[in-house]
């Protein structure tokens, strides 16, 4: 027994504690993680407003395939090319929007959260149209910027705190149709105005960990931006800005990264457009693929993350860039009762179409599916040509922003 006491009293000695195991060090915590979601021009051409009224859903119906992208990421942002002025403004007539009601609902229940008003529609209602505007988006918790009911407000820094980061957004726009600017205690578009644009980057970059801006600018229907459009990327970079998010010429333009010391800002053209009735008569089977620029879209998904440094001080760095593709579909000139405007992502469509196919082509699977051999025939051709139509819809949007930038 004697022996007994003497070992167990030399293991605990030696540091050896029966059941109890040596504390394991915890794996560290992974960094912060914030994502940000951003899609182009909101259109609300006459035939837009038509297919939402039509649809019991309204209008989330029309973009139905990007609402679980946009409720996935702690921000996302669009440019809203209308103004919201029911009460006040005038029914919306070609080159001249007004949206209903409805829409700021839509838009935040969608996903939405951070809206640029600051366009050259943006006075297409007046002055009470952009009050209006405002109200509306307000009343829906939905974050404008770049317009207000004065111009103080117009130039107000938004902050927007998620994972415990703190996101300033600015908007601008280098074009108007009406610049109804008068007075500064009246409703405020804000101009693109160089130096101050670059100081309100500069005060921005000391109150928040990442600067976004938003600037409506660039040639209509032009897939190159211009040198001046070069230049003041660059100098938003210098000044501080981690993104630039570009919107006008209803089609897309290259996405590129302009690295600054030790940090990287990413700058997007023109995100394109997001829903629109632009280029409804484009076929792929009847058009070239040009004919069909304005229907295309992106969806542009960066991840930013907070990396400590060895002496334990935080950073934000540009961790992903992603694009993924959109597409508006646009039945006009179907023989149809409805009209049918929607927003899809063309990765998932073309997947799904695929596995169609495979199932109609199955010599098994096929009959059963479509019993039928003429209407079987039928489908795999209209398929086929759908997926013809999406490939190609792919391939011009990768070689227009970027083949390094596409999701995969």
């Amino acid at each position: 027994m004697r022996q007994v006491y003497l070992v167990a009293a030399l293991l605990v000695s030696l540091g050896w504690s029966g059941c109890r195991s040596r504390a394991v060090k915890p794996p560290p915590a992974p960094p912060t993680s914030l994502s940000l979601v951003a899609v182009g021009d909101i259109l609300m051409h006459q035939d837009v407003k038509r297919t939402a009224d039509q649809d019991s859903s309204g209008f989330p119906a029309l973009w139905s395939d990007l609402i679980p992208l946009f409720q996935g990421a702690d921000l996302a942002f669009g440019n809203l090319e209308t103004p919201i002025a029911p009460r006040t403004g005038r029914p919306g007539v070609p080159f001249q929007f007004n949206a209903p009601e409805s829409l700021p609902a839509a838009l935040r229940a969608s996903g939405f959260t951070v809206l640029s008003t600051a366009n050259n529609h943006a006075f297409d209602q007046g002055p009470g149209g952009v009050r209006e505007t405002l109200e509306r988006l307000r009343a829906q918790q939905l974050v404008a910027i770049g317009s207000g009911v004065d111009r103080a407000q117009a130039e107000t820094l938004q902050i927007l705190e998620r994972q415990g980061l703190k996101v300033a957004f600015l908007g601008f726009t280098d074009l108007f149709n009406i610049d109804l600017n008068r007075r500064a205690s009246e409703p405020w578009v804000r101009p693109l105005d160089l130096e101050p644009a670059l100081q309100a980057v500069r005060d921005a970059r000391g109150k928040a960990d990442l600067v976004v801006v938003s600037v409506h600018w660039g040639n209509e229907y032009q897939h190159a931006p211009t040198k001046r459009q070069r230049n003041i990327a660059q100098a938003f970079a210098v000044a501080g800005c981690d993104v630039i998010l570009g919107h006008h010429p209803h089609v897309l333009q290259p996405a590129e990264l302009i690295t600054v010391g030790d940090r990287r800002a990413l700058v997007a053209y023109s995100l394109g457009n997001f829903i629109s009735n632009q280029d409804r008569m484009y076929r792929a089977d009847l058009f070239p693929v040009a004919g069909g620029d304005n229907r295309d879209g992106a969806a542009l998904k960066l991840r930013f993350e907070r990396r400590d440094d060895s002496e334990g001080r935080g950073g934000v760095v540009l961790a992903e860039v992603a694009i993924e593709p959109l597409w508006t579909e646009n039945n006009w000139g179907a023989a149809a009762n409805r009209r049918e405007i929607r927003v899809i992502r063309v990765a998932a469509a073309e997947a799904r179409v695929r596995g169609e196919l495979d199932r109609l082509c199955d010599p098994a699977e096929g009959p059963r599916a479509m019993p039928q051999d003429a209407a079987r025939k039928k489908s795999i051709l209209e398929k086929q040509e759908y997926l013809r139509t999406l490939i190609l819809r792919r391939k011009r949007i990768a070689e227009i922003v970027g083949e390094t930038y596409m999701a995969r």
